[in-house]
């Protein structure tokens, strides 16, 4: 069954974020050889289009007002109701992210829909499609088939590999004109708490530091090993409540929750809560002086010994391979 499926696509500092691309892929899936609109919302965004095109996009709405520069949810769900009214898509895929997570419960309730978030994999099968999103705190997986209305879904960035990338591929934008009005809440500054770098949740390289750092200069090793593998660095909910870091790089169930295609734990023991946050992640090293720790039964790999001698090492390895490679 073809189907029309709109999808938001995500601008922050400048750029697209790649879970923008991720929705694409799996609105591709759910709209089952039908058309896929992805639709761009801020102040300034028409220039992004092209790069909707090239993963997978058929064609790209943009609303713009001045009330959309920052996100809100009223202003966002302002313009996306009014998109939908208009489009009348039978599909809609947002990225789980701060954003998303906020908004489609909104948006799900305006519409009647019912809502399958944090989606890790989308299949057909059976003439059905079904999507599969873990609970338990990543325990366990669940199979969910949407039988009626909107097929409304979030997906976890970093699990649904875009489209490859094609220049060739263009398509038509349009404009659509929508008042923003009525905001209970505007932003006039985002402070940005942490230094600039690698968004957390999108990286596909993690270097995470728990209690077993012992200070917030013990961050200083972990930081040189993210650098040099492209990656950002992340933090147990032991190592942000002693106030070694700030709480933005917490991972965990109170936390973010990632699945990087490389996570070193470095000096975190592996509570369930921190498990909870990492453990879909694709190879998982642990770095650890105890080796009843229990971060070691989920590690792929597991080196049991002082971090601050482990991690210097393997950055100095990795400096080595860069060069060479």
């Amino acid at each position: 069954m073809a189907r029309k499926v709109l999808t938001l696509a995500e601008v922050r500092d400048g750029s697209l974020r790649n879970v923008s691309f991720e929705a694409i892929a799996a609105a591709k899936t759910i709209a089952q050889g039908g058309e896929v609109v992805s639709v761009l919302v801020g102040e300034s965004v028409q220039s992004y289009a092209n790069e909707l095109f090239f993963y997978g996009a058929d064609r790209v709405v943009v609303v713009e007002h001045p009330n959309l520069k920052n996100y809100t949810s009223d202003g966002y769900s302002q313009a996306l109701k009014a998109v939908i009214d208009e489009e009348k898509p039978e599909g809609i895929v947002f990225g789980h992210t701060a954003l998303g997570k906020d908004l489609s419960p909104k948006l799900a309730i305006k519409l009647n829909s019912g809502l399958v978030s944090d989606v890790v994999a989308v299949e057909e099968a059976g003439g059905n499609l079904i999507f599969t999103r873990p609970i338990y705190s990543g325990k366990a997986f669940e199979k969910k088939i949407v039988t009626d209305g909107i097929i409304f879904v979030t997906v976890r960035p970093n699990n649904i590999q875009p489209l490859e990338r094609d220049e060739s591929r263009s398509g038509e934008v349009k404009a659509v004109s929508v008042d923003i009005k009525d905001l209970r809440a505007i932003v006039k500054e985002i402070v940005r708490k942490t230094a600039e770098g690698v968004d957390l949740t999108e990286a596909k390289v993690i270097v995470a530091g728990g209690r077993g750092v012992k200070s917030a200069e013990g961050f200083k090793p972990l930081q040189e090993l993210a650098e040099v593998l492209g990656g950002a660095v992340g933090a147990s909910r032991g190592a942000c409540d002693a106030g070694y870091c700030d709480y933005s790089l917490q991972i965990g169930q109170t936390g973010k929750v990632v699945t990087p295609d490389l996570y070193i734990a470095c000096g975190i023991s592996g509570a369930i809560q921190h498990l909870a946050g990492m453990s879909n992640s694709k190879v998982i090293v642990a770095i650890n002086k105890d080796p009843e720790a229990n971060i070691f039964k989920v590690a792929d790999y597991g080196i049991v010994g002082d971090l601050f001698e482990v991690v210097p090492l393997l950055t100095e390895e990795f400096k080595k391979l860069k060069v060479h490679s």
